[in-house]
């Protein structure tokens, strides 16, 4: 797989770049034998953009896209499409994810909400005390502040 660039001239002086060579991917680089935390940075990076392209898109209980979400679909959907499995439930993803305090989460990580009960809600931190998910019934996926403190931060391996 070649990667292509833009650029003749830097093409013609790096040669040609394979993608187990380079991939430079949202200021994160994968290069040969490094993996861990920057192919799950760039996963969770891809999977952030494609939450944000769902912007809009109704709610719908159980709803697992590409139209229409709930929560939990919206994360499976897309670190799916991202090449990454999740569980169906937020509880069960926040099972499934490597777990990691506010001081060091980044963009991509999922952002769970909890309370007595347990897990309740699941969006996919954006930045700026920011995420993207699929709030409830009668409204659509969307970005939003997160507005408790009552969250853990899980991030996908």
């Amino acid at each position: 797989m070649t990667v292509r660039m833009h650029t003749p001239n830097l093409l013609a002086r790096a040669g040609t770049v394979t993608a187990l060579t380079l991939v430079t991917l949202g200021g994160t680089t994968v290069s040969p034998g490094e993996t861990g935390n920057a192919e799950a940075a760039t996963v969770s990076a891809y999977a952030l953009r494609i939450a944000a392209s769902k912007s809009g898109a109704p709610y719908q209980y159980g709803a697992q896209g590409p139209y229409r979400f709930d929560c939990s679909g919206l994360t499976l959907y897309s670190f799916k499409r991202a090449g990454r499995a999740l569980p169906r439930t937020a509880a069960a993803q926040y099972v499934r994810t490597r777990h990691v305090p506010a001081s060091v989460r980044r963009r991509g990580d999922l952002v769970f909400f909890r309370s007595a009960r347990g897990i309740y809600h699941v969006g996919i931190y954006a930045g700026r005390g920011r995420m993207w998910h699929a709030p409830k019934a009668g409204s659509v996926v969307r970005l939003e502040r997160i507005w408790s403190g009552a969250v853990s931060y899980g991030r996908v391996g």
